[in-house]
């Protein structure tokens, strides 16, 4: 793409940008919510390619004042001067043409949501439960290192330690557009503390990472709901026991891709605040929905792309765990590195990014930007 054809493409987004930041204050816009945000997310993205135009146009300005100049120029200071600055904005000109491509493809409109993260042990028993239990504790150092804050909603914990499942809420700055690429099926290969011979097993987890789904998203019938309550068991002292604080929700949905009606069940205990249960409780509800609504959108955006970097295939195998050779491959992309120990301590980024990476790589080549 040259100069001129990313100008023409960056100055043909300057009237919408004028006409997002009017429209976001219109009181009549401000109280339709799903329209503003949908208005408030746009106004964000043009902000921001604004402000990459606004940088791109000054770096050809300064290269052609500069080199006007330069012409003009007697002291040879000052032509050193001047070939530095020419030097430095024709070498940042490439970089922010990339930025810019990037910026040019259509977001995801999903990626600055919050997000549900499932974790589920899958084959291999007490090993799978415990392996899911260190995958919680890797996501939550990771949570901490992001300033991301996460809530548990439920668990169950396996026989052996860890996690039959767990499931939690995270919030923070673009949770879900930089969790979404850990949904899929995680293989562990090591000796498990349960193996009295020494040999290693492989047992797998599976992790599925849903956008957190906003009141407006979903249409919730709230009178169709059944709802009972229930004594929490477990640790937590007297009042746990002795107080209905657990909420148990049936609704009935028709899914509109299928026509086909099921009742949807939820439980929350993680408080003993019975109405702070019921709240989460629906914003359970309201996310599994939204989930199982937008699916068809999922599978289209599978079905376009080639590689499984985030098309939100949860049967995929996307990485393995290699304890006796400190290893960990990511399989969509080939990556491998041999620093486990810290992998495991939540120092994941690296791998994310270069996940991210190959994806704006396969989303420019459709593009053909």
């Amino acid at each position: 793409m040259d100069n001129n054809n990313i100008v023409e493409k960056l100055d043909g987004l300057v009237a919408r940008f004028e006409e997002t930041s009017t429209l976001i204050t219109d009181p009549a816009v401000i109280a339709d919510q799903k329209r503003y945000v949908k208005l408030t997310r746009e106004y964000k993205n043009l902000e921001d390619l604004m402000k990459a135009r606004k940088e791109y146009l000054g770096l050809l300005s300064n290269i052609q004042k500069g080199k006007e100049m330069l012409q003009m120029e007697d002291d040879p200071e000052m032509k050193e001067m001047l070939k530095e600055e020419i030097q430095a904005s024709e070498e940042r000109i490439p970089v922010l043409e990339e930025e810019i491509k990037i910026m040019l493809i259509p977001a995801d409109p999903e990626d600055d949501k919050n997000a549900v993260l499932e974790i589920r042990g899958g084959t291999g028993g007490d090993e799978a439960a415990i392996f899911a239990g260190d995958l919680f504790r890797m996501y939550t150092k990771y949570f901490d290192m992001k300033g991301w804050h996460y809530e548990i909603s439920s668990f169950t914990e396996g026989s052996a330690g860890g996690y039959k499942e767990i499931i939690c809420n995270v919030t923070g700055e673009k949770v879900y557009g930089t969790l979404k690429y850990e949904s899929g099926v995680h293989r562990v290969q090591r000796v498990p503390v349960t193996e009295t011979q020494g040999r290693v097993h492989t047992s797998a987890s599976s992790v599925a990472v849903l956008p957190e789904a906003d009141e407006f998203d979903v249409e919730i019938h709230e009178g169709l709901i059944k709802w009972d309550t229930f004594r929490s068991g477990g640790a937590g002292g007297q009042n746990v026991n002795k107080v209905e604080s657990g909420v148990r929700l049936r609704y009935p949905w028709t899914n509109p891709n299928t026509g086909v009606t099921e009742e949807i069940l939820i439980e929350c205990t993680e408080t003993r605040d019975q109405p702070k249960n019921k709240e989460r409780a629906l914003g359970r509800l309201r996310t599994y929905i939204y989930d199982r609504e937008h699916q068809k959108y999922v599978d289209d955006i599978a079905n376009r792309r080639k590689t499984l970097v985030s098309t939100g295939d949860r049967s995929a195998k996307i990485r393995t765990y290699n304890y006796p050779q400190g290893r960990i491959t990511d399989h969509r992309i080939n990556y491998t590195i041999y620093n486990l120990g810290a992998f495991m301590d939540g120092n994941i980024q690296d791998c994310i990014d270069h996940l991210i990476v190959a994806e704006n790589a396969e989303r420019l080549k459709e593009s053909e930007l």
